[in-house]
This record gives C-alpha cells, structure tokens and sequence, in this order.
C-alpha cells in the first residue's frame, strides 16, 4: 500500500500520518516503512544537533503500521486509540535518513481491542520493539 491507500484505511493525515508505506505479510502480520527526511516536527528541538526520532513516535509508527491489518474494521467506521504500551525496548537511535521497517503481528482480538506485538529495524538492527493494545472506538461514542 502506499501512503494515499494508507489514508482509506487510517484516520491519522499529516503531520501525524507515519507510515509511508505498507503491506500485509500474513494472515495477523504486517509490515510497514517510514523515511525519515530530517525536517519532521519531531525532530524540532529533538535534540539540536543531534535529532533522534522520539521513542513515543517511533512507538506510534509501529501501531500505525499494525493498523492496516484492521482495514476493514476502521476504514470511516472507527478510530483506533492506544490503550496500553507493555514491554517498550529502545535499543538504537533513528536518525535523519534512516528508514524505519515495522514488523507488526496481532497477537490476539476480543471485541474492539486488538493486541499486538511489533519491532522497528533500520537495516538489520532492531531499534525498538513493544507489545502494545488498542481499541477501535466507533464513531458515535467519541
């Protein structure tokens, strides 16, 4: 998918759209990818001179990526909102430059949570990796 395919699927638009590009790779996998330029709002200030994409957003590309997998439950229907992050390892810095690779799994569905596992690579080197939930909420409770 790229990233107009992306937005049929997800609510997010920029600057807060995450994922450039992905794909389903299994039956509850997905992969997804982000190119970091060097001028994203996150990176303002993050830190001067030396700009790391913040561990919270590298955890939101991760849950933007796995949402895809939900497509045709969110598509205009409902919103997906974090209910919780677990296990969260940041183990190398992504810096301008970098292209991010999500691999994302849902692990287990009940109801409108869904519950996910996912790792973010530049190259071969695991930068973060979490398990994380979230519920998709329908547009009439917000």
């Amino acid at each position: 998918m790229n990233k107009e395919e992306i937005k049929g699927i997800l609510p997010h638009r920029e600057p807060m759209l995450l994922v450039e590009e992905a794909e389903v790779t299994g039956e509850n996998t997905a992969v997804g990818r982000y190119h970091v330029r060097g001028d994203e709002w996150f990176l303002q200030g993050h830190f001067p001179g030396n700009p790391v994409v913040p561990g919270v957003v590298l955890c939101e590309m991760m849950a933007q990526s796995c949402c895809v997998l939900l497509a045709g439950k969110i598509s205009g229907t409902a919103t997906p909102y974090f209910t919780s992050l677990d296990k969260v390892k940041f183990r190398h810095p992504v810096r301008p430059g970098d292209t991010l690779r999500t691999e994302c799994t849902v692990t287990r569905s009940r109801g409108a949570f869904h519950f996910a596992s996912a790792k973010g690579y530049v190259g071969d080197t695991l930068c973060v990796s979490a398990d994380f939930s979230f519920a998709l909420v329908p547009e009439e409770q917000k």
